[in-house]
């Protein structure tokens, strides 16, 4: 069976629209992938929301001068559907010549297309390039596991079964690692991405956590699936009183996804790092 996302601009030639055009936007239904982990909007076991970040955005004022600026958009993790990201590409390169009064005018515009595609309501937040310049570059929380000295030869398909811990000993820890890799699932194109990792439970074993991560590495999957299927592997294996999953993608053409899945609601952070 084709990927739904088969039906979408990825992996098509697609020709760039400047004037502004919302039917751009293409949903894919997140209920096929919930369906796969035996879940339904009823039944999810996370709190969340997809952040994307976009640097590629500008318009024109009344007067024909053009402006830039850098946007948020924030997605919740329960919304009936993903918004693709080729078609999300070509739909913020559609403002290019079209004119909007400021900020607030285009903000309107943009939560009320996002809003419809996604079937839930999406916030925005547009920044200046001295208002994003002033935020910097952050840096995860936790130590990184990276240098462990493992050994790897699963690459293909991700496998709850290499994880471990010790069920005796309860811990309250936040990890991360640079090491994430997966496919997109329709080009084969690789995404690359760093993830944290926070939880009160029994304790997880750092090295097993590093090996399951790096068996994404040829997986075929979007950025929100991947981060889901890393939550819910871990809260089945630890039971935790509290589980964060945290992903910051690298952007490819000028956008960047950062899918969070949280026991608890947010806020959830949002801090560029050195990759982004």
């Amino acid at each position: 069976m084709d990927h739904p996302a088969y039906s979408s601009p990825l992996g098509k030639v697609s020709a760039y629209v400047s004037d502004y055009d919302a039917s751009l936007l293409f949903p894919i239904s997140r209920q096929t992938k919930w369906e796969e982990f035996n879940l339904t909007a009823q039944t999810l076991p996370y709190k969340g929301v997809d952040i994307w970040n976009c640097y590629e955005l500008s318009w024109l004022l009344p007067s024909g001068k053009p402006v830039v600026a850098v946007a948020s958009f924030f997605v919740p993790a329960d919304s009936p559907n993903i918004i693709e990201s080729k078609s999300f590409k070509l739909y913020l390169n559609s403002f290019n010549q079209s004119q909007f009064a400021d900020f607030s005018q285009l903000q309107q515009v943009l939560e009320r297309d996002l809003s419809a595609v996604a079937g839930a309501p999406v916030s925005c937040e547009l920044m200046s390039i001295a208002q994003a310049s002033a935020k910097g570059i952050s840096q995860l929380r936790g130590i990184c596991i990276d240098d462990l000295d493992i050994q790897v030869s699963q690459y293909t398909e991700p496998s709850a079964e290499l994880l471990i811990c010790d069920h005796h000993l309860q811990v309250a820890e936040t990890f991360h690692s640079h090491l994430l890799k997966s496919n997109c699932p329709v080009t084969g194109q690789p995404d690359w991405g760093s993830i944290s990792i926070s939880y009160h439970g029994p304790r997880l074993d750092h090295a097993s956590f590093l090996q399951y991560l790096i068996s994404f590495r040829q997986h075929q999957d979007f950025h929100e699936q991947c981060v889901e299927r890393i939550f819910l592997d871990l809260y089945k294996l630890l039971s935790p009183s509290a589980l964060k999953v945290e992903a910051r993608y690298v952007r490819r053409g000028g956008l960047d996804i950062n899918p969070v899945r949280s026991t608890s609601e947010g806020p959830y952070s949002n801090k560029r790092l050195a990759r982004q």
